[in-house]
């Protein structure tokens, strides 16, 4: 099973005799093009600006210093696991390792000198595009801090030469509704309209959208036709650490 493929490598897995499902949509920026300038960025513009204000710093720490500042991050990623009483993720969803933060530069937030939100940057493509995985922000963050950590690594990845920022994917985002729509898409779209109350889907995407990015269809292929149901079931186990959990869901 392969899980977020993406259209490029479509027709290696439709070789393979493999069913394909589309999973949601990537929301990519183009990095060349970004700008906090005019109309359609303007309330981001204004929070950017209101955080420096309010004494908001922005850094990236190199990969070799991370260890350094670990109490610091796991302080903050314990406040928000208490704030939003959740328990940690798995497999698609960074979760606080210690280990695996200190492979990555952190991009951090500091006030008053002391961190109060951080995210671990992916690089891929031969550095030619640039993502966050593990994103938290803990107590005395500056609102709108999730923005402000966004915006300041779209920036550093446009002044670092890179080309894409990634968002990351917006659950059933994009899928067909008409009348000849695979049947997946109507269960998908089913799920969307009556499970808002469980997961945000389509606020995900609306908060994606206001960056302005380019989406793009990701899929999920599974061996047979009747295999997709179970590798579904598979990935919510993974995501959600285990069938228990994600049967509490």
């Amino acid at each position: 099973i392969f899980y977020q493929v993406s259209p490029d490598n479509l027709p290696l897995y439709i070789d393979l005799g493999m069913t394909l499902t589309k999973l949601g949509e990537e929301a990519r920026i183009p990095l060349r093009a970004f700008s906090l300038e005019g109309a359609a960025r303007a309330d981001l513009r204004q929070m950017h600006r209101r955080a420096g204000r309010d004494g908001a710093e922005f850094s990236v720490i190199p990969r070799s210093e991370v260890p350094g500042v670990m109490p610091e991050l796991r302080a903050v990623s314990e406040a928000w696991l208490a704030e939003k009483q959740a328990g940690e993720k798995r497999f698609s969803l960074g979760y606080f390792n210690e280990r695996y933060l200190s492979y990555f530069d952190c991009a951090v937030v500091r006030r008053a000198g002391v961190i109060v939100a951080f995210a671990n940057l992916w690089r891929a493509g031969r550095d030619t595009e640039l993502s966050v995985d593990l994103m938290r922000y803990g107590d005395g963050a500056p609102k709108g801090v999730i923005d402000i950590l966004l915006v300041e690594c779209i920036l550093w990845g446009r002044a670092n030469k890179y080309e894409w920022f990634s968002l990351g994917m917006a659950p059933l985002s994009g899928l067909e509704e008409h009348p000849l729509a695979p049947t997946w898409h109507k269960v998908g779209r089913l799920v969307q309209r009556y499970g808002e109350a469980f997961y945000h889907f389509d606020g995900l995407r609306k908060y994606k959208q206001k960056f302005l990015p380019v989406w793009r269809p990701r899929y999920l292929a599974a061996p047979g036709r009747f295999g997709v149901a179970g590798a579904l079931l598979d990935v919510t186990s993974l995501i959600s650490g285990g069938v228990g959990k994600a049967l509490k869901k």
